[in-house]
């Protein structure tokens, strides 16, 4: 190739010359960059390097080199010279530098960066995401579980990657056809569609090419069909109608196409999508289950970062809508490889949510029901084994076989990327929850819960134990109801929705006090929660809304009917003393009249106003804070109270 013989000359006169200088060396070297000639430029730059020569540009296209090519240890140690140099750079080097920390595993440090790159950015949703959940691997830790993944039999020593399961078949992208011409970028041969048959759950064999109509000699990977397996939609490299096209980078673009099945079962001609374009790439379609929507990545215009999911109407007649950029989900990152479940979940690929490092697979739960009902949209990390510190990708599953795929470049496998399945289990919710009064927060023992469905289906009924604690295994993705009872108290029931990845949940039922042990010289008011009793301005005079809390201590009198009490009125400090005096006084004299002539012994009863005497706050109008105080803290002192006195 014309890009390796001008390699080959640069080195060339790298050891039989000195005429030429360090900038020479290094302005041709990133000529070579720009080409994207990543892994020939890498060998160049080095030698620079080594000679001790250092320049930002330098070490940014030296971390470069190996950053784009996944290998993250050498990316680390140039970022990391580029970083001791302490010289102003782009803050996307800090994000680079962080992610590939992590590939190492090196949290900690990777951290630091992404608060660095949060600090000197702070209007990247990266950096928001990091610093609202920096506890990230903790979460992750949590969500995840001990799921058997398996390598599978058909990946090659090169790249496999992309599976979806059509009819008894499952097609994924691989380079390991040799006889094809080499991709400059990785130098492993071009991407083509290929097809395993299904001989068991997970396992596939006979890897063959999938269909000579629709592999050219470009790259094709990421296939999604039809429901009804009528229709194909995949990505290639920008080649049409042997026509191959660049943008004015001379970039040639990813482009989505659609092929047809005929009746004989071979492919009609591909055609083009019609918001394909020379300028921008699209590309990893994925329909969903009812065939009116297509998922895909993008960079058009638009997209907040290097690429971006979006959502595009399929019509009846099989052309396609206006593309949505589902914004909430995108990050100046990378967002790629969407994957719509048959019960609506979302997942996709990205490196700009907090994750283990590189491209990390989330998840949003019923994306498409939240989408049409516009309710929030929070993506989820699905966690280990599935994520890893390297590149996981392209995630597809099948809920009836319970099959599911993966694609990661993980230490381990056959070759670059390849391809792992697991099986999904089966789920089963644990939802662990205590039974607490409502007002102490003790625990309640030996209380009564009870599960039922969403229509109210007794399910399962329980006695808390001792500890006041209660355990149901549930299904996911189910909504349930779980209601406490225990006799002198008020009943407590919470609504949930089970997610459909197991995990562990938790539950806090509070029972209100319906019986209160009440003694000499408490407050009925507080017993009984009764707010203030109002009273109009300078009356005193029984409202109605007092009379509705005044027949809550007139029941107790009468359930006791020994029982005593002492009625006090109280005030703010805004008016004069003797005033406040007089006004509270007539007021409890007013509240013990009102319960005497619905039948209480006067015996029983005596009342006294002491104005603003007994204040509760620092709120006395004499005091230098008053013009502090709210009438919130007004209000405290404008008070009734119901004490239990000695019978």
């Amino acid at each position: 190739m014309k890009v390796h013989k001008l390699t080959l000359l640069i080195f060339f006169t790298l050891i039989v010359s000195s005429v030429f200088s360090q900038k020479t060396q290094v302005k041709q070297a990133i000529k070579e960059y720009d080409k994207l000639a990543y892994i020939k430029t890498s060998d160049i730059l080095l030698k620079v390097a080594n000679k001790g020569y250092k320049s930002v540009d330098l070490f940014q296209k030296l971390g470069d080199s190996y950053y784009f090519n996944n290998q993250m240890e050498d990316a680390v140690k140039w970022y990391k010279e580029l970083m001791e140099m302490n010289q102003p750079i782009d803050p996307e080097y800090y994000f680079r530098y962080a992610n590939a920390l992590k590939f190492n595993e090196n949290y900690e440090e990777a951290d630091k960066w992404m608060m660095k790159f949060y600090e000197v950015k702070k209007d990247d949703f990266r950096g928001k995401a990091f610093v609202s959940k920096e506890d990230y691997l903790e979460d992750i830790e949590a969500i995840s579980e001990d799921i058997p993944i398996n390598n599978l039999d058909i990946n090659s020593e090169l790249s496999d990657f992309g599976a979806t399961q059509y009819k008894d078949q499952l097609i994924f992208s691989s380079s390991r056809n040799k006889d094809r011409k080499l991709y400059e970028w990785n130098g492993q041969p071009y991407l083509e569609l290929f097809t395993a048959t299904k001989v068991g759950n997970g396992v596939y064999d006979q890897a063959r090419l999938f269909q000579d109509k629709l592999n050219t000699k470009y790259h094709e990977s990421s296939a999604s069909f039809m429901p009804d397996d009528s229709a194909i939609y995949f990505t290639r490299n920008n080649f049409f109608k042997n026509r191959k096209r660049s943008d004015d980078q001379g970039i040639n673009r990813l482009q989505i196409y659609r092929s047809q099945l005929n009746q004989d079962g071979t492919w009609e001609k591909e055609t083009s999508i019609h918001f394909n374009s020379d300028s921008y790439s699209v590309a990893h379609p994925s329909i969903n289950v009812q065939g009116t929507r297509m998922y895909f990545s993008s960079d058009m215009p638009g997209s907040k970062g290097q690429s971006d999911i979006y959502m595009v109407e399929i019509f009846k007649d099989g052309t396609l809508g206006t593309p949505v950029n589902l914004t909430v989900l995108n990050t100046e990152g990378q967002e790629n490889f969407p994957f719509i479940s048959e019960n609506g979940d979302l997942y996709f690929s990205s490196n700009g949510f907090p994750g283990l490092g590189g491209l990390d697979i989330f998840k949003v739960e019923d994306f498409e029901n939240k989408f049409k009902n516009k309710q929030p949209l929070i993506a989820k990390n699905v966690g280990k084994p599935i994520n890893s510190p390297q590149d996981d990708f392209a995630y597809a599953e099948n809920l009836g076989t319970r099959e599911a795929f993966f694609s990661s470049n993980r230490p381990g496998g056959k070759g670059d990327d390849d391809i792992y399945s697991f099986i999904i289990p089966e789920c089963k919710q644990v939802i662990q929850g205590i039974v607490l009064d409502k007002n102490t927060k003790a625990p309640i023992p030996q209380s009564t819960v009870t599960l039922f469905t969403a229509d109210g289906k007794v399910l399962e009924k329980v006695t808390a134990g001792l500890d006041a604690s209660f355990t149901f295994t549930i299904k996911c993705n189910q909504s349930y109801l779980v209601r406490g009872e225990k006799a002198t108290f008020i009943p407590d029931e919470k609504r949930f929705i089970t997610p459909n990845r197991k995990q562990e949940l938790s539950l806090e039922l509070n029972l209100e006090p319906n019986e209160q042990t009440v003694k000499e010289g408490d407050d009925l008011a507080k017993v009984l929660d009764i707010p203030i009793i109002y009273f109009d301005l300078d009356k005193y005079n029984i409202r109605y809304d007092a009379e509705v809390q005044l027949q809550k201590v007139l029941e107790v009198l009468k359930q006791y009917p020994t029982m005593k009490i002492d009625i006090r009125s109280h005030t703010d400090c805004r008016a004069s003393i003797s005033y406040n005096q007089k006004l509270s006084d007539n007021r409890a004299k007013a509240t013990r009249k009102y319960l005497i002539d619905k039948g209480i012994d006067a015996s029983r009863l005596t009342a006294k106003g002491y104005g603003e005497s007994q204040l509760v706050n620092d709120c006395a109008c004499e005091a230098k804070s008053k013009s502090n105080c709210t009438e919130a803290q007004h209000q405290e002192n404008r008070r009734s109270e119901f004490i239990i006195r000695a019978e």
